[in-house]
């Protein structure tokens, strides 16, 4: 089977990583890809929001599947360019990836299906946010409509942050168009877990507990992030609450969206608050989670490749997913000014002594090769490296991950040390 990949960063790396051990797989292709993905597939320099482009390298190809990794070129439209020009893909169409793309459409979705979530109101203006806010109270969440890089969510805990938030939102605009409609939402207390599942449309194939950190700071403080590290098991989710989580949550969501005319074909992800009422959707994305993905496919039993195949295909019959008994962690690597403007083309050191340690696995999520120097990795992104490890038990793959870590250098690398430290710290207590 010809296979494509859509995207640059972790999550596509942890991908391709995992559909190159397919014995279905015949070639393998990524676009654009990173120097880590070069390792095990051939990289094809187009960008991801270009539809048409990618659209027709995958017909001249004749690609048998395509599997959209970030969520920009499927709000664009690509499945649906895709699936016009009768090529399989995995990934929702324009319609149903609203519910990443919008945060206006997925609150009001999920009123329309009685999906448990925080109270809302959109706003449009200064004026309108102030009222909306100080109906809330403080703490209160303030959510850009649009898609923002992980980046479009501000909590305000006080007033001056709040002034603060909403010059930000809509006088200095800086996230622009993505912001011409805001979500004004209650702030939500508990323990927040990520919840994966593959559709086809109408069944949903599970994947195994994940919780992801995102804030940049120790003890999740500083700004809201992309994602700072992960672990999975998620150590907070029973199976008990996972059977409520896929009841009341993403099982409504795909009859919903089947309702709707939007079926919902690719990877749902609930980013959930797991509060006194019960669990709550806090986010939808419409890809795989970065960087939950990473250690999630670490623990993946079964050949990923010929599941999302039948996904594409509407039907995933008899396929299940089973996942290893050990657990998976994942420490991001990024670079000083992350979230902001991270320092880039610094030289990274260490990639190759890491390549020995037991357990572990490095995903490149924002690095390039220098310029004159088609050897030399260097930092290109916020987030550079995703360092992954198993483990026995979540202790000893954070131990190998921390340790892995530990050996890769360039002069700006940041990352968050305490992943996973208050779940283990609940679970001895």
């Amino acid at each position: 089977m010809r296979v494509l990949v859509i995207g640059s960063g972790g999550r596509e790396h942890a991908l391709c990583w995992k559909l190159a051990q397919s014995p279905e797989l015949e070639e393998l292709y990524c676009a654009p890809g990173n120097p880590g993905i070069a390792e095990v597939a051939d990289l094809v320099p187009k960008p991801v929001d270009e539809i048409q482009d990618l659209a027709s390298f995958a017909a001249d190809l004749k690609i048998d599947l395509t599997v959209v990794g970030p969520e920009l070129p499927l709000t664009l439209g690509l499945a649906d360019e895709l699936r016009r020009r009768g090529l399989k893909v995995f990934g929702p169409g324009r319609e149903a990836a609203r519910l990443e793309g919008s945060k206006v459409f997925a609150k009001e979705f999920m009123g329309r299906h009685g999906i448990p979530t925080a109270a809302f109101e959109v706003v449009h203006d200064l004026s309108e946010a102030r009222k909306a806010a100080k109906k809330m109270g403080l703490p209160v969440v303030l959510k850009a409509d649009g898609l923002a890089g992980g980046k479009g969510v501000l909590i305000p805990e006080t007033r001056d942050e709040l002034d603060e938030a909403l010059v930000t939102f809509f006088e200095e605009r800086r996230f622009g168009a993505a912001g011409d409609r805001v979500v004004i939402e209650e702030h939500l207390t508990g323990e927040e877990v990520s919840f994966i599942a593959l559709s086809d449309g109408e069944r949903i194939l599970p994947l195994a507990t994940s919780k992801d950190y995102k804030r940049i700071g120790e003890g999740d403080t500083g700004p809201n992030t992309g994602g700072m590290g992960a672990h999975t098991p998620s150590g907070v989710v029973s199976g008990e609450l996972g059977a409520e989580i896929l009841e009341t949550v993403l099982q409504p969501t795909v009859v919903g969206m089947a309702e709707e005319n939007s079926p919902f074909r690719g990877i749902l992800y609930a980013g959930l608050m797991l509060t006194d009422e019960g669990p709550k959707v806090l986010e939808y994305n419409v890809r795989l989670g970065d960087p939950e993905a990473q250690p999630l496919m670490l623990r993946m039993e079964d050949d990923l490749l010929p599941v999302l195949a039948a996904g594409a295909e509407g039907d995933f019959g008899g396929h299940k997913l089973r996942f290893k008994k050990e657990a998976a962690a994942c420490i991001v690597l990024a670079s000083e000014g992350y979230p902001g403007k991270p320092v880039k083309g610094e030289a990274i050191e260490g990639l190759d002594t890491v390549r020995t340690h037991e357990g572990v696995q490095v995903f490149h999520a924002g690095t390039a090769f220098r310029a004159d120097d088609d050897q030399t990795v260097v930092t290109a992104g916020g987030r550079v490296l995703d360092v992954c490890a198993s483990g026995d038990t979540l202790v000893e793959a954070l131990r190998r991950a921390y340790a892995a870590a530990a050996e890769i250098s360039w002069p700006s690398k940041v990352f968050r040390r305490d992943i996973g430290r208050r779940v283990l710290e609940k679970q001895a207590g």
